[in-house]
This record gives structure tokens, sequence and C-alpha cells, in this order.
């Protein structure tokens, strides 16, 4: 730029956040634990673009719902005039991929997806514009058992993740015919009591009623409890489905508590409702939403199939999770590489790879623009590395045809320094990392 002008700096995308280096383990601790809990319960990954056709949501999400009407980011694709959306959550997705490649005719499909997530809302705690969630569907299981072991499920991943204070909040919310004769009641109950609805209720009356059950203003609270049941207009298949996974839910002492308030926002659920909660977050206290969604499949144009999931905030459990107080230490490497001279920058990197070979994770330092190319500098990032040792490679060392290993850990720092044969060091390593400070001691035995 010849006028010397600096280059304007661009930032992020408000509400969209980057997830930088030092919560990757934070992240990857999530993740691993995630797979591994749910390849243990049988589940498959699936994986469906981040963009969907608009009318996908359209019609699965319900056109009166907040998030079709004001949180979609939707587009028109300008090479062909395609009406596209950010994907606000992932059920549709799932389920329309499973009906494109006829996944279920073989039998039922237990499913599970992890990724971003897109909502155009006001950024604030916990709640982004881009956000992500881990989620699963089983499709085409019909009886109250599969609701039971997704729940489960979800309480083996707490367990795991060493979490103790998320609880379970149950209810059923039957099927259309049954909601439909509550919610003529509810609407006529409301209708009695409009002067203590608030704007916000007042418009959603007869598009969403369900909704105001859901609201936080306290001068509505005691006209809301006192409003309908939905559990009180169950039928007796609705009512033996949800009794039958309370059955199973006791019998592997999960606790619950039945809150007849809750509702879903998506217009697909039926039967089965469930959130886990926590007061760790302040108001924002759900941290996995999930229940049965029987008739989405035929909305789509499918033929009738069965379906229950959950979909679970991970931005929020990491929050807990790191509100509990776990350490996640990044930890970058076994070994770090220390070299001074051309020789030794030579050696460093046949020493380097051979590490890798057998298995260890070797950082090696490289020429950098702010200097810190001296030993006692680079000694200084050998310990910020997390490493466990450092291999240090100078020009006499070369002439010698061995290298110095160092303990970063060692108590005792007089005597943290050895000196190895250059074509035993890739054994000395892997042993002393196998068996670490127990090696030096014949007097320890392992404890493990």
């Amino acid at each position: 730029m010849s006028d010397n002008k600096k280059a304007e700096k661009i930032f992020g995308v408000k509400g969209m956040n980057d997830i930088l280096p030092a919560d990757a383990p934070l992240w990857e601790l999530f993740e691993n634990t995630v797979q591994s809990v749910l390849k243990s319960y049988g589940y498959q990954q699936i994986r469906t673009p981040i963009v969907e056709p608009t009318p996908l949501f359209a019609r699965g999400l319900g056109a009166v719902t907040d998030i079709v009407e004001k949180e979609m980011y939707s587009f028109v694709d300008t090479m062909n005039g395609d009406q596209l959306t950010l994907r606000p959550e992932s059920t549709a997705g799932v389920v329309r991929a499973a009906l494109e490649h006829n996944l279920t005719y073989d039998g039922p499909k237990r499913l599970w997806y992890a990724g971003p997530m897109f909502r155009h809302e006001k950024p604030q705690r916990g709640r982004y514009r881009q956000f992500h969630q881990v989620g699963a569907e089983a499709l085409g299981f019909t009886g109250p058992d599969i609701d039971a072991e997704l729940i489960m499920l979800c309480q083996r991943l707490w367990d795991d993740l060493g979490l103790d204070n998320i609880r379970l909040e149950l209810n059923s919310i039957g099927n259309a015919e049954e909601r439909n004769r509550h919610r003529a009641d509810l609407i006529a109950y409301f209708e009695q009591h409009k002067e203590l609805l608030d704007a916000d209720a007042q418009r959603r009356l007869h598009s969403n009623p369900l909704r105001i059950l859901d609201t936080k203003n306290p001068a509505m609270q005691e006209m809301v409890n006192k409003a309908p049941q939905l559990l009180d207009y169950l039928g007796d298949e609705s009512r033996a489905h949800f009794e039958g996974v309370q059955r199973i839910l006791r019998n592997n002492s999960i606790p619950f508590t039945i809150n007849p308030r809750l509702v879903r926002g998506m217009d697909y659920y039926n039967r089965t409702v469930f959130e886990w909660v926590t007061d760790q977050l302040g108001s924002q206290g759900t941290v996995c939403g999930g229940g049965r969604y029987d008739p989405l499949i035929e909305m789509f144009g499918g033929k009738p199939t069965p379906a229950c999931g959950f979909a679970i905030g991970v931005e929020r459990l990491l929050e807990l999770l790191k509100a509990s107080g776990e350490q996640f230490t990044p930890n970058q490497c076994d070994v770090y590489v220390v070299h001074q001279g051309d020789a030794a920058q030579e050696q460093a990197f046949v020493v380097a790879e051979r590490l890798r070979d057998a298995g260890l994770d070797v950082v090696l330092n490289c020429a950098s623009s702010n200097g810190g190319s001296s030993f006692k500098s680079q000694m200084k990032r050998a310990d910020a590395s997390g490493a466990n040792y450092a291999v240090i490679i100078g020009d006499d060392e070369v002439a010698k045809g061995i290298v110095a290993v160092k303990n970063l850990r060692s108590e005792d720092t007089e005597n943290n320094q050895t000196t190895v044969p250059l074509e035993s060091v890739v054994n000395y390593v892997v042993d002393q990392t196998l068996c670490g400070d127990e090696c030096d001691d014949p007097t320890h035995h392992h404890h493990h």
C-alpha cells in the first residue's frame, strides 16, 4: 500500500465465535466422550450439509414458530435462484437424509450427529448465532423403550463427564387430537384472563398458546399455573406409553420429575418430551432437550415412521464443565526437541521423525520471527509445551554421536539430565515415558 495507510482490520461476525487453541482440549474431551458413549449404545454418525432448502424448515418446524419467523439465516442462491437456509437445528436434515436414502428400509436406525447450527437471535451468555449441537435420532422404534434408552444414554454422558448437577424433567404431550382438545380449553381459559396477558402472550394466544405456559413473566405465573394441564387430556395409549418410559427409568434408578408445563416449540413433537436442566448457568437452564416426533417423517412425505431424539447445546455444556472446576491443561506434546547449529538442526529433524515413528508427539523448535533461538529461550518453550522430556542437540553432541535428554517434570532439578548415544535415544525416551520416574528407582513399585 503506497500511501502507508495501515490496512483496516476485519472482525468476525457478531455472535459467531472463534474456538481458540486454549479451549481445544475441552472440546476434544467432550467430543471424544460423546463419541464413545454413543458408540456404546450402537448409534452411528450421520453428517448432513449445513445448508438445506428453506422449505425443509418451514414445513418441519411450522411456519409460525419463532425460529422460522425471525431467526433463520435464509438467502437466495444468486447462481440459480434456489431458496436456501443455514440449518437452525439438525433433526429436519437427518430425517430428510433418511428418507432420501431410504435408510430405514431394512429396519430401524440409531443415528447421531454433531456440528454447527445457525440462529439469528440476540447474542447473550450461552446463546450464539453460530452454536454447536450434538444429538441423536432413533428412527423406526415404536415403544417407550427407545425413549428411555436415549435418556439413559444422556445420563451416562453426564456421569462420564463428571457432571452431577443436571436433572431430568419429563412430560408427555400426547397426540395431535389430545393436544387440540387441550388447546381449545387453554385458549378459552386464557381469554377469561385476558387482562393478565402481556403483549407476547396476546400475540401467541391463537397461533401458539402452548408457548404462553413457558412465560417467565412473574405477573402471569399464578394464572398460568392454574391453566388446564395437558396430562389430564391423554388417552389410554399415550398414558400407557408415558408410564412405560417412567417404569424403565425407575428400574434403572434414573431420577426425574414430571413437569406438566414442559412443551416443545416445534410442531412435530408428540408423546414423550424431556429436558435436562441445571441451576448452574443462571436462567438459561436447559443443556439438552428431546422427545418423540412420530408425525415428522410423514410430514416430509415418507411412510409413517416413529422417531425419537435429543439435542445437546455444546457451548452450554462446556460452560458447565468449566464451572465444575475440572482442569484441562493443554499438553502440546510428549517431547520437545531443542537444537543449535546447522549440523544439530539436521540431526534434530531425524531424531524428531524417529520419535514420532515410535508413537510420541513431538514439537521441534523451528526458527521464529521473535528471535527465541537461544538455548535459554528454547528451554522456556520446552517447559511451556507441557512435554515431559526435552531432547537437546548442539554441535558438540553431533560430533560425539550423543544427545542430551532432560526430564522436565522431575523433582530432582540437579540430576535430571542424561546423555544417551544417538542410536538409542528413541528406546530411552519411550522407556522413560512408559514407566516415568519409577525406571530409575528399583525400590519403586508400580501403583496403577
